[in-house]
């Protein structure tokens, strides 16, 4: 198995959105992207807690499986607007 074993998981290794973005460069789309195909995992956030951007989102993501991941991330160039 991988580095990211959830028995190998701590409490302070899980991070809101925000928090994994601010720490790999990695955009929150692309975070959620992940985890929707599988290849992170999503966990639920702590009881009573909110993400601290206004939003009630509690969904938290394993930062060392966002690290890992975000070691071979390359972001894709934008296609330039076409001239009419």
């Amino acid at each position: 198995m991988t580095a990211s074993d959830s028995a190998e998981l701590f409490p302070e290794d899980l991070v809101f959105e925000h928090e994994a973005v601010a720490a790999t460069g990695v955009p929150g789309p692309v975070i959620r992207q992940w985890a929707r195909r599988g290849k992170i995992r999503r966990f639920t956030g702590r009881p009573g807690e909110y993400s601290g951007h206004g939003h009630e989102c509690k969904t938290m993501y394993a930062l060392p499986e966002v690290r890992e991941r975000a070691e071979s991330y390359r972001p894709m160039p934008q296609r330039a607007p076409r001239v009419a």
